[in-house]
């Protein structure tokens, strides 16, 4: 099939769109990606890109078409421009820069919803069918990161939403708990389809420790957080369980990873004086987190208390689980069932700081080999339920059912 993946990040930023697309192209079909300049989560051009480009690569087998933007910054405002900028480029330029005949197009939203609006004037212009992966439910996450507190904004945005959701072929969800709210704002049920987020094939289970991983990180019970740095994170809750475990010298908390509250969390770390307990080595490729993961106790995901973040699956709870390490969760919702379901560690409500210094604390006084088997048991979960090439095949059913029911060129062979 010849498929339009529209997504405002993509490699060399770090989501799961890049593997996705890699298995579409493994698979022999041609895929061609719509994206913007790289910015993410630095909010600075990456080195070798500028406004003027490149804006054409290649990535593995797929073309990739890359939109000028404004990058994203390191404030709220900045960040709104750069959500503007990249619907308002990528709807200009990307039909006169795609103007091929597409099977389907397939849109990957982590935030913003807005970069639907290009996918849109793409069909508009194609007549291709349009699959919309949601991993972030607008406004309502606008509303549990407290980005947007305005009702008469988050009113509007809702409405935009309603309508791309009513221009889609299929809204996939990639958490059973967004499927209600979805049904909420309007779509059909018969539009939607349970679609969660594979595990790239670079997470799996490290046996022994890089020399160079060893050298960055501490001895002793290492907690380990990994991923973006942002308010959803919910890093207050971390820095007071580990207050709570300051006497336990051997416990120390380490994350790696970057993002807009980076800085804050450096600066509470050292107005909290916790600069032996928790540590920041800073950002590393993805492909290197197994690594990171081997060289730790149990593996750190938290989310603030909000009704929709729990409905998200955060995407490290698979990663976590695939490289068979336990899991200490401080959220609620989907990401705690799942951790509960499979048995591959601890749950406590989010924004319970005593409750995950608790089970933290548990796990340390835990013989080694019973935090062994709930990582075995967390992989096992993992292989049954977001498997990559299972997800594959499913996503090929779906791109085949639309392009089939829309008719065209549907008739090509994969």
């Amino acid at each position: 099939m010849k498929i339009l993946v529209v997504s405002q990040y993509f490699w060399p930023e770090e989501f799961r769109i890049n593997d996705l697309v890699a298995g579409l192209t493994e698979r022999g079909h041609q895929v061609t990606v719509v994206t913007g300049l790289p910015n993410y989560p630095g909010g600075r051009l990456f080195a070798g890109y500028s406004v003027f480009g490149p804006l054409r690569q290649r990535y593995g087998g797929a073309e990739v078409v890359r939109i000028p933007l404004i990058p994203r910054g390191s404030s709220l405002a900045y960040l709104a421009v750069n959500y503007i900028s990249f619907a308002v480029a990528a709807t200009l330029l990307a039909p006169l820069r795609c103007s091929g005949d597409y099977d389907a197009i397939f849109v990957f939203e982590p935030s913003p919803v807005t970069v639907a609006i290009p996918a849109l004037a793409l069909k508009w212009r194609s007549g291709a069918p349009l699959l919309f992966w949601v991993q972030d439910m607008w406004p309502h996450s606008l509303s549990a990161t407290g980005a947007v507190r305005n009702r008469t904004l988050l009113a509007a945005v809702d409405v935009l939403v309603r309508w791309i959701y009513r221009g889609c072929d299929l809204v996939l969800a990639q958490s059973r708990a967004f499927i209600p709210l979805l049904r909420k704002q309007r779509v059909a049920a018969e539009k939607i389809v349970y679609f969660p987020n594979s595990v790239e094939e670079h997470y799996h289970p490290v046996t022994q420790v890089p020399d160079d991983v060893k050298a960055l990180l501490p001895t002793g019970f290492v907690v380990m957080f990994a991923g973006n740095i942002g308010v959803a994170q919910d890093f207050a809750t971390v820095l007071a369980a580990a207050q709570r475990l300051r006497d336990q010298r051997d416990i120390h908390w380490v994350i790696v990873g970057d993002g807009s509250r980076r800085d804050w969390l450096r600066q509470q770390v050292q107005q909290r004086g916790l600069e032996e307990q928790v540590h920041l080595p800073g950002r590393y490729p993805v492909e290197r987190m197994s690594d990171f993961f081997a060289a730790a106790q149990v593996l750190l995901v938290t989310l603030k208390k909000d009704p929709v973040l729990a409905a998200t699956i955060p995407s490290k709870v698979q990663s976590y689980m695939a490289c068979g390490k336990a899991v200490v969760a401080a959220l609620d919702g989907e990401g705690a069932r799942i951790v509960a379901e499979s048995g591959c560690g601890f749950a406590s409500a989010a924004e319970d700081a005593a409750a995950l210094a608790e089970n933290v604390l548990r796990a340390r006084n835990m013989p080694p080999q019973e935090l062994a088997l709930m990582g075995r048991r967390g992989r096992d979960y993992c292989r049954a339920n977001f498997d990559r090439q299972a997800q594959l095949d499913h996503l090929e059913q779906l791109l085949r059912k639309v392009a089939t029911q829309r008719g065209g060129s549907s008739g090509r062979k994969s």
